[in-house]
């Protein structure tokens, strides 16, 4: 059970609110992908062409936003040591706001490249303020719940971009789809609103203030000195796997998702309606938020009861179990098969980085904490880029796209091995107490 005073759950909401907004902004793109592309590329909506290249762009857009998210996540987990967390949060969602904001006004693609690598600079510095923020405010023996509880705004997150987008894109504006997406991308800007409550209410942590006042000069270097370079490794390691997995999966849910849709009408005898298609991708994408909740929240008892180590291991091996299934199995084509499926991938896949806002920040000192976790978190993301583009391009080279991002998927179901065998470079930290 949490015990924490009126202070600490201001901290702990701040960080929340910042981490989901985070993860609301960054996604947008993907809900509005199948509208945003054929407009700004002048295709018809709908066409073979605009199919091809909204899947391309997906992700091309998407390896591009890991990008930027990486180098903003060491830059900023720098900075963040240097100047303070409260700071970083402040300006990082100020970044990831305007640059969402932007894109909603983006004439053509180019455009809408520059604004979304504004964007991802800013998401990538906030998880490193956010979670190091918490880690140090929170009591000892309520860091791996405040933790969990920290990412479960993730998957809320979203929720948000999910309902957001159904609500302008398959309600409001269903006849618009050319317009539609600008006005989803205009919602980014709502952040910027939960940045002046960090402002307000919330101060440096004692503990940053004490290893600032007799801090010596940050390196990277410091990273893979003899006494922190298994610990490097192993946050590495674990965030590579589950980072490439994920962003393999989530960033094609609404291209899946759409081409069940019309399989689904074709079966049917007749044509899928801009509603059906959002339909789809609302409630694929809801089930898949809805089990990386629960999965999230099941990291407590794992994490604390069977260790970090046992934690990750059962995690990657149904993780390999669940997108395997769903993506090689010839399964029936209706929503509610499909929603129990990317239920369960959520729950390992997505579920697995509740862990990561308390493992990593465990892993290193106070003075070098936003730096390791970010280079950590973020360096990994940074060599997952190439995942979305890689599995976006071969399968738009398929006769059939759908059939060939299946394919694709189907052997992304495999990568979660490769953290089960690297469990001997595992640092255990059940029983340890966050280093000063």
């Amino acid at each position: 059970m949490l015990r924490l005073s009126r202070y600490q759950w201001t901290v702990l909401s701040a960080a929340w609110l910042g981490w989901g907004f985070d993860i609301f902004d960054g996604l947008l793109f993907n809900y509005v992908a199948p509208n945003c592309v054929p407009t700004l590329l002048n295709l018809p909506i709908g066409s073979a062409e605009a199919k091809v290249a909204t899947l391309y762009w997906t992700g091309l857009l998407t390896s591009i936003l890991l990008i930027g998210w990486s180098l903003g996540g060491i830059v900023f987990g720098y900075v963040c040591d240097r100047i303070g967390r409260r700071k970083t949060l402040l300006f990082t969602m100020l970044l990831y706001s305007l640059g969402t904001f932007f894109c909603a006004f983006a004439p053509n693609m180019e455009v809408l490249v520059i604004c979304r690598i504004v964007a991802s600079l800013g998401i990538g510095g906030e998880w490193v303020a956010g979670t190091s923020m918490v880690a140090e405010v929170v009591p000892e023996q309520s860091r791996v719940e405040a933790g969990a509880l920290l990412h479960t705004s993730s998957p809320i997150g979203l929720f948000l971009a999910t309902f957001v987008n159904y609500e302008i894109a398959g309600v409001l504006l269903p006849e618009s789809p050319s317009t539609s997406w600008r006005y989803v991308f205009a919602v980014g800007l709502a952040p910027a609103l939960v940045a002046f409550i960090v402002r307000m209410f919330i101060k440096e942590p004692e503990r940053w203030q004490q290893a600032a006042a007799t801090r010596k000069n940050l390196s990277f270097k410091e990273l893979f000195t003899p006494e922190l370079r298994t610990a490097t490794l192993s946050g590495f390691l674990m965030t590579f796997v589950a980072l490439l997995t994920w962003w393999s999966c989530n960033a094609f849910i609404p291209v899946v998702a759409t081409g069940l849709a019309q399989l689904a009408a074709k079966a049917q005898g007749i044509t899928a309606t801009q509603v059906m298609l959002e339909s789809w991708k609302t409630s694929t994408t809801y089930s898949f938020n809805a089990g990386g909740l629960i999965g999230a929240l099941l990291t407590i008892p794992a994490a604390k009861y069977l260790g970090r180590r046992w934690m990750f291991a059962i995690y990657f091996l149904f993780s390999t179990f669940a997108v395997t299934v769903a993506f090689g199995a010839q399964l029936p084509v209706n929503l509610q098969t499909w929603s129990l499926l990317y239920f369960a991938i959520g729950m390992t896949v997505f579920g697995i980085f509740g862990s990561f806002t308390y493992y990593l920040p465990e892993l290193f000192p106070t003075r070098l904490r936003a730096m390791g976790s970010g280079f950590c978190y973020n360096t990994g993301r940074l060599v997952t880029a190439i995942g979305p583009f890689l599995v976006g391009y071969i399968a738009s080279q398929k006769a059939n796209v759908l059939q060939g991002t299946f394919s694709i998927l189907f052997l992304v179901g495999f990568i979660p091995l490769v953290g089960v065998l690297a469990m001997p470079w595992v640092i255990e930290t059940r029983e340890r107490v966050l280093p000063d």
